[in-house]
């Protein structure tokens, strides 16, 4: 697992090659005791929870960076290094 972003608390990483369970570009977001996989496609929860102003920051965080995120998806699932992306300030 690989941190790539952090703000507010908020975790988001993203796993090399953790294609096959999900099927989808997704990250996982951790805050305290909560954590949640949220689709890059549309922002969506995909299994998990987050509390709701939690939820909304990587909400907006997600459609922000999209463009980064994909980029960094397609590196995660071929097993190469990922880029940071800059967090909500």
């Amino acid at each position: 697992m690989v941190t790539i972003s952090m703000f507010y608390g908020i975790i988001i990483s993203m796993f090399f090659r953790d294609n096959r369970q999900h099927k989808l570009p997704h990250i996982h977001a951790k805050y305290q005791n909560d954590s949640a996989i949220f689709s890059l496609l549309d922002g969506e929860i995909v299994e998990g929870m987050l509390k709701k102003p939690q939820l909304r920051l990587v909400q907006a965080w997600i459609t922000i960076h999209a463009d980064e995120l994909l980029a960094d998806w397609d590196l995660a699932v071929d097993g190469k290094s990922m880029y940071k992306i800059e967090p909500l300030k």
